[in-house]
């Protein structure tokens, strides 16, 4: 959820300086696989940037997950994918940020994904951010396309690379990709960690310091602490790795990881009641995990950040926040202190 509110009708609004590049009528185009809008100014520029990955669990937006962006991105061309939804980040971050300009892109099917003015598009931009939504529709219209290519172009330059709900949710190595009928519950899950809603994707995106990593996100809000433990869990019991890791977020919570260093910071909306992010650990198969069969799964390493908190993603270790331990006993979680979170 971004601050300011969605143009009427949801329609994108295109810059009349747009109409001097042939290729952006397609901006218009009722039936294009794609919708593009810029705020700013529409001719490409190259600025020095350097890298930052930004990670937010959703909800209203942290504003120094653009500012610092935008800082790392040299102040160039800031483009926004989206799979849903308009253009409302356009302003927002414009007015934020003053960077050169704003870019939207709304994919609306796969073919989008090999359109080179697209693949121009992320390629040329100092800082991608990828909004929330539903993931299903990011990994069903990018995996296995040029953008995958495209993205991985950004990060190596280096420069930021960020996303926020079902756009973290697919920046590890793991994702849980929301193929099933319906959104995984905790409940579902840790009764059956073979339920359907339970869907896993991998060879997506490989950013620094985020292999044998899945992420999750608005986890207090919605409870998803349990969902968590047995995305970990099918991981390890279907020998996808030997060492997972989770990094699960609060609504209104981001994580910030210098790519270089692997240093992370968290930053969160002022007052913000749940502000933490969960870096989470297991190297230990789960005792049972099975179709139809509540999940036993022990010894779950947990340090949970708050804001200002600093963690050492790469090495995996850090002496902020507070750590204890989760475990799930025939489908039902327990905690070594007095809460899961």
């Amino acid at each position: 959820m971004i601050k300011p509110t969605a143009p009427p009708d949801g329609c994108l609004r295109v810059m009349a300086a747009i109409a001097l590049f042939p290729w952006a009528a397609i901006a218009g185009a009722d039936d294009s696989p794609w919708l593009y809008s810029v705020t700013g100014n529409p001719a490409n520029v190259d600025t020095p940037t350097r890298g930052l990955i930004v990670m937010q669990g959703g909800g209203t937006d942290v504003d120094e997950n653009y500012v610092r962006m935008a800082e790392f991105g040299g102040g160039g061309d800031f483009v926004v994918l989206r799979a849903s939804g308009a253009d409302e980040y356009n302003d927002y971050i414009y007015d934020l940020c003053k960077c050169d300009s704003v870019e939207t892109i709304v994919f609306r099917d796969r073919t989008a994904s090999d359109d080179e003015r697209v693949l121009e598009i992320i390629r040329n931009a100092e800082a991608l951010f990828i909004a929330g939504g539903d993931q299903s529709r990011y990994v069903r219209f990018w995996q296995g396309t040029p953008v995958q290519a495209a993205i991985h172009h950004v990060a190596a330059r280096p420069a930021p690379i960020g996303g926020t709900s079902a756009g973290m949710a697919i920046m590890g190595e793991f994702v849980y990709s929301a193929f099933g009928p319906a959104s995984l519950s905790s409940e579902a899950a840790l009764g059956n960690p073979y339920h359907e809603d339970v869907t896993l994707a991998r060879d997506f995106l490989r950013l620094p310091h985020l292999g044998h990593v899945i992420t999750d996100q608005h986890l207090q809000e919605r409870d998803r602490i349990g969902r968590t433990a047995v995305l970990m869990a099918r991981l390890l019991a279907d020998g996808w790795s030997e060492d997972v890791r989770a990094i699960a977020a609060d609504r209104e919570t981001a994580l910030h990881i210098d790519p270089a260093t692997g240093e992370a910071r968290v930053f969160a909306t002022a007052e913000h009641e749940t502000p933490y992010v969960y870096m989470l650990r297991a190297t230990t198969k789960p005792a049972v995990c099975a179709p139809d069969t509540p999940l036993t799964f022990r010894d779950i390493h947990v340090r949970r950040l708050g804001p200002g908190d600093r963690f050492d993603v790469g090495r995996w270790s850090g002496d902020d926040g507070i750590t204890y331990r989760l475990h799930a006993e025939n489908g039902k979680m327990t905690s070594s202190r007095h809460s899961m979170y």
